[in-house]
This record gives C-alpha cells, structure tokens and sequence, in this order.
C-alpha cells in the first residue's frame, strides 16, 4: 500500500543526520531509507485489531486512508509492522481528544511529523533552546 521500506516512518528520526548547515529537506532525505539487517517480524490484521482492540474493517479502513503502512503478502493479506498498534492508539486519541474525522487526521499526523523534523533540525543547529517539544 505503501512505497517507504520499513522502519522509514516517523520513529528515531529525530537528531540523526541533524548538523549546521542543513536543512529538514536534508535531513529528511538522508534518513528515509533504512534497510533492516534481520527480517522485522510482522502482525497479521488480527493480531493488529486484538492489541488495538478495535474491528478489523475499522483498521482496513485506516490502511485505506493512509493512516497506517501495511503491506500484502503473496496471498493478498495484510501485513503491519510491529509499530502499527502505537500507530492506530495515536489515531484512535487524535480522534477522540480533537473530535476529528478521519480524513483529517492525516493530515494532522502529516503536519506533526513536519514539526518534530523541524525541531529536531533546529536542535541539531544549537538555535533552540532544551525545551521538551509541545508535542
């Protein structure tokens, strides 16, 4: 469904690749790709919905609107990574604590991880103080 290897999302971005001088644009094109040494285990739909604890056609319906990264087997199935229950519980509280539609989420968790790309770079250049980031 997606084209980003795994692991290429939003976790453990922040600080590397962050020097003076460069610029999010930089910083996220060197960290989009990172190849897996050992093969990262992956959940079915199933075990996703279980830990999640929601129905499984709501989590095909994240996948559809791009909320969540999966991907299909050779048998069609769907395949998430081990990060996708933290993924559909930061969702699942966007929705309930904004009173967003789905729709919308995405492009709030779009414009978040923009901002933790900005502040890890402004960190990175020293401009910044040692605050903890709002978000």
């Amino acid at each position: 469904m997606n084209d980003r290897p795994a692991g290429a999302g939003g976790i453990g971005r922040a600080g590397v690749g962050a020097r003076p001088g460069r610029t999010a644009a930089d910083i996220t094109a060197s960290t989009a790709v990172r190849y897996a040494l050992v093969p990262v285990p992956r959940l079915s739909l199933a075990a996703v919905a279980r830990r999640s604890g929601l129905h499984p056609d709501l989590i095909r319906r994240f996948v559809a609107l791009g909320l969540v990264d999966a991907e299909r087997d050779s048998a069609g199935r769907l395949l998430f990574d081990p990060t996708a229950p933290a993924v559909v519980a930061r969702v699942q509280r966007l929705r309930t604590g904004l009173c967003l539609n789905y729709a919308s989420i995405g492009l709030v968790l779009d414009l978040l991880d923009r901002i933790s790309l900005l502040e890890a770079a402004l960190r990175g250049r020293g401009t910044r103080s040692e605050t903890p980031p709002w978000t």
